[in-house]
Parts: structure tokens; C-alpha cells; sequence
């Protein structure tokens, strides 16, 4: 029965959900399970109900039952009947295509009854990739199309059930050292039983909560060969330290394999750059993937998973592989091939969930937003529209606001972010602070973060090199004043910077600069967007009234 709740469904499968209503928290926890959310301005927030989302809820264990239920118990008025109906049917599409290995070994396709197959045989690109039938339900699969055929049938919208099994790999010993009395948390521990239950699949956790240590968890469960996939060399040099403090693993079973060194050990590192980097037309180090009898394939912040490296795990569906990620969300729309290649959601927890277990640091967001003085504004309307958002950015405004959000939190240690090297040429100028960018040698880099961690460095200004598996746990203040215009994976990065338990207690800030009556503020609202998803409140301020803050 409806009751007076905080959640309206519509027949489009949007679903609105009123912000200040005393249930709103809980519902937005239970319904960020199956939908995604579209659009946050303060009072109504918009969500989506969409097959991938369904599918990836259904494959981390909820049914239509739970997810009906939960429309059921928050809606204000009765929940249509095209919805129910169209939920229960798209969940019900998972699961009825099983692709499975047959006594004689050969990989299989089966469907539960002959009417689906008989439909997704009909596709001319599913049916290049089966070659035998197999009584009534049943084709034999092409050996190397396994990863191909998921992502054809997604397209189809039967998303088939893989259960064809992985290889072992080659064994090796691999441990947990907890000597010093450190051990997963739950949550940690149970995405790794779930994972290791289907194989292959996507861990979902915020930034700060450990991705790594199921990483590592995921190591020991499995004792084989592993290759992490890495977004940088910095993040091939922090997964590197975290292996030797957190397991039984020696320097020399642990290789890094990057633009400066190819180490191929039993346990490897390689950035994804390296594994994308083509000479003479061909992927120059594609040998990798083969080079030892891997058991699991890792990859970090698959959310940023280049294209090419989706064409290369699809040859790489008899490894177990998992994903880890603080959002599904990927600005090029390739959260299908996600699914498909490297498996579905397999565990999730809220960002705000986790923080009340104390896992993860408290955080306030704010935007600031700041008025162009009249020459700027007429330099602004007057120009292209591809020319606008780097006025907005990189507003001389902001830096005044810059100074005066850093000496409100004198002592405290900041991070100061912008998408343009001029503009962080500027700021580190102003603030008397050293900069990190792309240009900054590894080296330097790592020298920078350390002195940042022991408080040497206080301000540290830095580009979006910072963005990516960097654990900085002591930040308890970042200040965002250009980014790559709204982009949600973009703020679950920056924000996740923050969020590391803080040994000195201090609450986290997360300040946006943002130019008023600009593009700056219209792509505010999707980085808003992402917030509101996970939870956070998003205070506006006026530049004037910083203190209220």
C-alpha cells in the first residue's frame, strides 16, 4: 500500500524523490540499489530506473521482489502497473541465457527455453559467433568469442549469465599480513567472499574505504599470479608499497611494469598507458597479457578503463577479473562493456553507510560562487561558446576567494585543484606553494606527496594527476577551482581525496569556485548530481559570505 512517502514513480520509469522529507535518507540508500540519478537541484531530485541498473542489481543479489518492495514502501501515491510489470520482466531477462562449459569442454550457450534462443540466434553478429547446435537449447560457442558474445546479447537486452568457470592460473602463495593486527573490515571482507563466489565483477566502494585491500584481500582469497592494471605510475608505485606492508609477498615476487621499468613477476603492476602504447600501428606490449598463466586480472578505477583495453579483455574472459571503482558512472557511456567484460556489479555500500560505521571521514561540500567583474562578463558573453568555460575556469575572481578559503583553514593541510596549467602556474605563485602536474617527473611527484602526508607541505596546488589512486589521508581541505567541465567521475575522485580516516580528527571541507551565470555553474550541477547520489548536502555560497561556511 502507498503511503505518505517521499518517492512519486512515473510511468517513464522516473522516479522523484522529495529531499526534505524525514525519509528521503532511507530511501535514497535503497534506491540508489536499481536507479541512477539524473538530475539533483534542491528539493526534487530525479531518478532513473534502467535495464544496466536493474541487471546490476540483479547480479549483486537483489530480486524485482526487493526492488518493488522498496518503490512499494516509500511511493506517495500506488506505483503504475506498466512499471511493476516492465521491472519484473527486464529482471527476469537475467539469467535466461547461461553461457557454461559442457562435459566435453566446449563452451555452450543455453538458453531456458527455445523461443529466446531462436531470437538472439536471428542477430547476424550473435549468430558468427556459435557454430553447433545442441539440442533445442543449447549452441556451442566460438573459444574465443566468450567476452564478444556477452557484449553482443547485452545489446540484444538478454544479458546472459556467465558460469563457464576460470582457469586457476599458475599458483602462488600469497597471504594477508596482519602481524600487526590489521584485517579486513566486514564490508571489505564480504565484497571479497562475493566476488570470489561469481569470479568476475565490479567492487563498488567510496574513495578511502580500501578498494585496495579487497584488491589485496582478493590476492590472498585466490593465491595466484595476479596483473593489477593501474591508472599511473604513482598509483603502480602505491599499489606496489600497500603489497609489501599488507601481505606475505616479497620485493622480489612483486614487478612493475610501466614506461620506466617491464618487470613481469609474479605479481605485476602495469598502467594502463603501457598496455595501450602502440608502435607501428600495434599494441607494443600485448605480450603481457600472456606472459605468465595469470590466475586474476585486477583493474583499478575501472570507471576510467581506456576503450582499447576493452578489445583486450574480451580475450581475457577465462581469467577471473575484478573491477574496483567508487562509481559505475563513466562519461563515455561505456558502462555496458563494463558489465559485460568485466563482470557485473558484485558488492556496493554507500558512501554515507560507511562513514557512519566511521570508516571514512565526514565531509562537507560546498560552492562557492563568485560574481565576473563587469569587463570579464562582457569579454564573456562576447566570445564562442568553445571558449567560455575557460573564462568561467579560470576566472582572476577566484583567486581572491582562493587566499581566503586557505587562510581560513591556516594549519590545516589543503589541496588546491585546476584543469589548466596557466591557472596553476598562478595559483602556486599567489599561495607561495609548490605544484604538481603531468609534466612533474615521478620522482618529484612521490617527493611532493610524502611531504604533503608528514605536513612538511601544507598547500600542495596540483592538476588532475592528483585526481587517481593517490592517498593523501591527512587532506582535510581541497579546493576545486576548474575541473573537466561536471564530470561526475571527475568529484567522486576529488571528493574521495578527503575521505581517509584523519588521525587529527579534523572534519573534511570540499569547496567548488564557480563563476555565476556561466557554463562554470551550469556544469556545476552534474558534479552536484554526483553528491547528491551519494548523500552529501551541497551548501551555496556567496564568495562575500565565506564565513557562514
Amino acid at each position: 500500500m502507498p503511503t505518505n512517502g517521499p518517492l512519486i514513480v512515473q510511468t517513464d520509469r522516473t522516479v522523484l524523490l522529495e529531499v526534505a522529507h524525514p525519509q528521503a535518507e532511507d530511501a535514497r540508500h535503497d534506491l540508489a540499489v536499481f536507479a541512477e540519478l539524473e538530475r539533483a537541484p534542491e528539493h526534487i531530485h530525479t531518478y532513473r530506473i534502467t535495464r544496466l541498473g536493474l541487471w546490476n542489481a540483479r547480479a549483486a543479489g537483489h530480486t524485482a521482489e526487493d526492488m518493488l518492495a522498496t518503490l512499494e514502501t516509500y511511493s506517495k501515491f500506488p506505483v503504475p502497473q506498466s512499471v511493476i510489470v516492465d521491472m519484473t520482466e527486464t529482471v527476469g531477462r537475467y539469467g535466461r541465457l547461461v553461457i557454461e562449459r559442457a562435459d566435453d569442454g566446449a563452451l555452450t550457450l543455453t538458453a531456458t527455453d527455445a523461443a529466446v534462443l531462436s531470437e538472439i540466434t536471428r542477430a547476424r553478429k550473435v549468430a558468427g559467433l556459435l557454430f553447433e547446435k545442441r539440442g533445442d537449447h543449447s549452441y556451442v560457442v566460438q573459444a574465443w568469442a566468450r567476452g564478444q558474445l556477452k557484449q553482443e546479447l547485452l545489446k540484444l537486452g538478454w544479458p546472459a549469465e556467465d558460469l563457464a568457470g576460470y582457469t586457476p592460473g599458475t599458483p602462488h602463495e600469497i597471504a594477508l599480513n596482519d602481524a600487526d593486527g590489521w584485517h579486513l573490515r566486514p564490508y571489505q571482507d564480504q565484497a571479497v567472499d562475493n566476488f570470489y563466489a561469481h569470479g568476475s565483477g565490479v567492487v563498488v566502494l567510496p574513495c578511502g574505504a580500501g578498494k585496495t585491500l579487497v584488491g589485496l584481500g582478493a590476492m590472498a582469497a585466490g593465491k595466484t599470479t595476479t596483473l593489477i592494471l593501474v591508472t599511473n605510475t604513482v598509483s603502480a608505485r602505491q599499489w606496489r608499497n600497500e603489497i609489501l606492508k599488507r601481505t606475505t609477498l616479497t620485493e622480489e615476487e612483486v614487478g612493475e611494469y610501466s614506461g620506466q621499468v617491464k618487470q613481469v613477476r609474479p605479481v605485476t603492476i602495469a598502467t594502463y598507458q603501457i598496455l595501450t602504447a602502440r608502435r607501428k600501428g600495434e599494441y607494443a606490449h600485448l605480450a603481457l597479457l600472456d606472459a605468465l598463466d595469470w590466475g586474476l586480472v585486477i583493474y583499478d578505477e575501472v570507471h576510467l578503463l581506456p576503450a582499447p583495453v576493452f578489445k583486450l579483455t574480451a580475450e581475457l574472459q577465462a581469467r577471473r577479473r575484478l573491477g574496483l571503482t567508487a562509481t559505475l558512472v563513466r562519461e563515455d557511456g561505456r558502462e555496458g562493456d563494463v558489465f559485460s567484460l568485466i563482470g557485473p556489479k558484485r558488492f556496493d555500500a554507500p558512501w554515507k553507510e560507511i562513514e557512519a560505521q566511521g570508516f571514512i571521514s565526514p565531509a562537507s561540500c560546498y560552492e562557492v560562487r563568485i560574481d565576473l567583474p563587469e569587463q570579464e562578463r562582457l569579454e564573456y558573453a562576447a566570445s564562442a561558446d568553445d571558449e567560455r568555460y575557460r573564462l568561467a575556469a579560470t576566472a582572476p575572481a577566484k583567486l581572491g576567494v582562493v587566499r581566503d578559503l586557505v587562510k581560513k583553514h591556516e594549519g590545516e593541510r589543503i589541496l588546491v585543484i585546476g584543469q589548466y596549467l596557466d591557472q596553476i602556474d598562478e595559483l602556486a605563485d599567489a599561495l607561495h606553494a609548490p605544484k604538481l602536474t603531468g609534466a612533474t617527473p615521478v620522482d618529484e611527484r612521490e617527493r611532493l606527496y610524502d611531504a604533503f602526508r608528514t605536513g612538511e607541505i601544507k598547500v600542495l596546488v596540483v592538476s588532475k594527476v592528483a585526481n587517481f589512486s593517490v592517498d593523501l589521508p591527512e587532506a582535510t581541505v581541497a579546493i576545486q577551482v576548474s575541473g573537466s567541465f561536471g564530470s561526475r567521475q571527475e568529484e567522486a575522485q576529488r571528493l574521495g581525496r578527503l575521505l581517509r580516516p584523519k588521525e587529527s580528527g579534523l572534519p573534511a571541507n570540499f569547496y567548488t569556485l564557480v563563476a555565476r551565470d556561466t557554463v562554470d555553474q551550469d556544469f556545476a550541477q552534474n558534479r552536484q548530481r554526483f553528491l547528491a547520489e551519494q548523500g552529501y548536502s551541497y551548501t551555496i555560497l556567496d564568495s562575500d559570505t565565506l564565513e557562514a561556511a
